[in-house]
């Protein structure tokens, strides 16, 4: 019997559409000694999630789950229905897959204990992040942090299982629902980005280990609140605007991230008059991206701290956020921690 190798340059007729995100996780499950099994079914069953939220999306403008949901979330922002449907779907997804005992969403007031004292992980979510964008067809996202819980397993949570600064992640990823959708995530060894095939129903490698450039020609922040500004923000986006740095802020949190993480830039969400303590989460928005912007060669902080050392004091607790490219990061961080004397010359 004639036996011939398989040889698959032959053909020209089928594309290799690459290694899908379930192959991926299970050939980095080596990568988590104190795993078995469990982190790697967690990050599948945020993916399921990801497709449902991301078919949502897609028909949002036929379907009638645009617009305000009528009601307000601990935030004192206004719900859309797809926050409030986006929260559903992850919550079903987290609480159906036996690995988490415990979520702590955006979109509730208290943390969701789920009763399964056998489960060893807590996730922070932010189900829809950007959702008011739906109607004008913007990019939205879903940013998410994974934790080990520190009670054990078997015991009910605690506060300690919640309380946990961001240098405690094991994972941490964001979806992006835009022109096409991506699901990029770290498990502490670099980030890889993942892109959803439709008609396959797959996500597959697209930006295998993601580097952020150290320097970029990008800015993004809300400059319609420029007199809320501290002296040394404001000085140093009149410095990019002296050096012809391109302004982009979509208003989407995951967009302006990602965009600035593949092209270089930096994104700024300051402490102003009317929010000192920062607008943005620090449990399941700012903790994420700091995780990953860092290990993607980047860096992230309040304008004083590592974001990823501040130790979270409650669950809905806000943050200023200065992110991205590590030079463009670090200049910033000199301006505000200059002295009040150099700060006023600054403010000139």
């Amino acid at each position: 019997m004639k036996i011939l190798p398989y040889q698959p340059d032959q053909s020209n007729l089928a594309y290799s559409v690459g290694i899908t995100l379930d192959r991926f996780i299970k050939l980095k499950q080596s990568d988590f000694p104190f795993a078995s099994g469990e982190l790697s079914q967690l990050l599948r069953d945020i993916a399921l999630a990801a497709k449902i939220v991301n078919r949502e999306t897609n028909r949002a403008g036929l379907a009638n789950i645009g617009g305000a949901f009528g009601q307000t979330n601990v935030q004192g922002e206004e719900q859309q229905k797809l926050d409030v449907i986006a929260n559903i779907r992850f919550m079903r997804a987290l609480s159906k897959g036996g690995e988490v005992c415990a979520i702590v969403s955006e979109e509730e007031d208290a943390v969701i204990d789920l009763k399964n004292n056998s489960g060893k992980y807590v996730v922070a979510i932010d189900p829809l992040d950007g959702s008011s964008n739906i109607d004008v067809n913007i990019s939205i996202g879903t940013i998410f942090s994974i934790y080990r819980r520190k009670t054990p397993v078997g015991s009910p949570i605690t506060e300690a299982d919640i309380m946990q600064p961001g240098n405690q992640q094991v994972a941490a990823g964001y979806v992006l629902y835009g022109s096409s959708t991506m699901l990029v995530y770290t498990t502490g060894c670099g980030i890889n980005g993942f892109t959803y095939e439709n008609s396959l129903g797959e996500f597959f490698l697209s930006h295998p280990d993601m580097k952020a450039p150290e320097d970029g020609k990008i800015y993004s922040i809300n400059e319609g609140l420029e007199q809320e500004w501290e002296p040394a923000i404001a000085a140093y986006v009149r410095q990019c605007k002296a050096e012809k740095l391109q302004s982009r802020y979509i208003g989407s949190l995951v967009a302006d991230f990602h965009r600035n993480l593949l092209k270089g830039g930096i994104y700024l969400y300051p402490a102003t008059q009317k929010n000192p303590s920062g607008k943005l989460r620090l449990l399941y928005e700012a903790n994420a991206l700091a995780l990953l912007i860092e290990q993607a060669g980047g860096t992230a902080t309040d304008g004083h701290r590592r974001i990823l050392d501040i130790q979270p004091e409650s669950l809905h607790q806000r943050t200023p956020l200065i992110i991205g490219s590590r030079n463009m990061v670090e200049q910033v961080k000199g301006l505000i921690q200059s002295t009040p004397m150099e700060k006023e010359i600054l403010a000139r």
